[in-house]
């Protein structure tokens, strides 16, 4: 097997496509488990079960489910870790198994990884607190820090693969893993890396948790029927769903990928950063940021907008959220945008936060090589405000070149990423 390319030289071209992905996610494990779910159009979504949630106003959400760690983490190790962290570290070694990537590629400078997470290791906070206050300071674990920075899954991934490429993470609410696999596309692009382990991942579905985005009345209170609860763009929405997972994608050099013969899911062709600048939760009404970010993908890959067809929205089921993004793709499309299948994935998963954009970007990947978009379901109730083509409530056999999968997170922070079909 050849080396790693070297870096090339600054006017190289540096084309970065999608080889491997490894998603963990309220619909199961594995790629496979996951589209056949979508195309199903299955909910993930049910009762809480790992704590008492009968004092909650929401009481269900999107939880992995048949996850043991000791299939992917030695069990020395996984006390060390929180959930999040496993779960990142599952999703990489799926992501590196469906590449198929050598382990001297692996086991390189030039490659890296970049892995973040919205919250991070909430649940060992709310756990070592309890012993803290119970036991006292010599009680708590010396691995309480190891287990809740955000950069340990990061961290955790490149010591598993002797990865020693650049290594990052970051936090930037539900844009993290969107700008994560952003921010790798970039580092490739500008010869950093030749592969590049990117997403991100969450576990937040704690009691705390729970508590502060159910009293901010952000989640959906529809508990008689929690696989009905999602329903993005539909007029009966009453807010968003938690889950938790973890995605990470394989993204690698265009010859570094021809010259090991690598399958190739999609090819990543432009990157869009925002601010809106407006508000703590909520996005600006007039739906700029959101159009800004869209048309920087779309400048940063030299595409019209008439060339697309596909988005996986953010399409978060809340009232507002839906309707801003509504408003900003007609801004940014204009009339070809009644003519692009707008899906929300969310409906089938939930909300993933940190994770949701290396997710729904594998997704589209997804959509993309196998030319089919899964749809939205709970679509039942037309909302005036949002009159697009949600692909509702079935999947739908479809040309799409190019797809377009948005992000946008609390404090008014945005990420898109603008995916095309790899026809050589």
């Amino acid at each position: 097997m050849a080396a790693a390319s070297s870096a090339p030289g600054p006017s190289s071209p540096r084309r970065v496509v999608v080889t491997g992905l490894g998603l963990v996610t309220p619909l199961g494990l594995g790629t496979a488990a996951n589209w056949e779910a979508l195309l199903q159009g299955r909910s993930g979504i049910g009762t809480i079960t790992r704590f008492d949630v009968r004092q909650y106003a929401t009481r269900f959400a999107g939880e992995v489910k048949g996850f043991d760690p000791l299939q992917f983490i030695e069990r020395k190790e996984v006390r060390k870790m929180d959930r999040f962290i496993q779960y990142a570290l599952a999703a990489a070694e799926l992501a590196v198994q469906d590449a198929a990537i050598p382990p001297d590629l692996l086991a390189s400078h030039r490659c890296g990884v970049y892995v973040g997470s919205g919250i991070g290791g909430i649940g060992s906070i709310e756990e070592t607190h309890k012993v803290l206050l119970e036991k006292g300071p010599g009680r708590v674990s010396p691995f309480f820090l190891i287990q809740t920075i955000i950069n340990e899954a990061s961290g955790q991934i490149s010591i598993r693969y002797r990865a020693r490429g650049p290594n990052s993470a970051t936090a930037t609410a539900c844009a993290t893993s969107s700008h994560s696999i952003g921010d790798s596309f970039r580092i490739i692009g500008r010869g950093d890396a030749d592969i590049m382990l990117s997403g991100g991942a969450e576990a937040p579905i704690t009691p705390l948790s729970l508590a502060g985005f159910s009293n901010m009345k952000a989640l959906s209170e529809r508990n008689a029927e929690p696989e009905r609860a999602s329903r993005p763009f539909d007029a009966q929405r009453d807010g968003f769903v938690m889950a938790e997972g973890a995605g990470i994608l394989v993204l690698e050099e265009l010859g570094t990928a021809l010259r090991r013969n690598a399958r190739i899911y999609a090819e990543v062709v432009g990157y869009g950063m925002s601010g809106d600048a407006y508000h703590a939760t909520a996005p600006a009404p007039d739906g700029d940021g959101a159009a800004r970010v869209m048309k920087a993908a779309l400048d940063d890959a030299g595409v019209p907008p008439s060339q697309v067809t596909y988005i996986n929205a953010h399409g978060t089921s809340t009232p507002f959220n839906d309707k801003v993004e509504t408003l900003a793709i007609k801004r940014v499309f204009g009339d070809h945008a009644y003519r692009i299948g707008v899906n929300s994935t969310k409906s089938m998963t939930g909300h993933l936060l940190g994770a949701t954009g290396a997710v729904e970007a594998a997704y589209t990947a997804l959509c993309l090589k196998h030319q089919i978009m899964p749809p939205t379901i709970n679509y039942q109730n037309p909302d005036p405000e949002c009159d697009l083509d949600y692909v509702p409530n079935a999947p739908r056999a479809a040309e799409v070149i190019y797809g377009l999968t948005n992000s946008f997170g609390f404090g008014g922070t945005n990420g898109s990423l603008l995916l095309k079909r790899y026809d050589g």
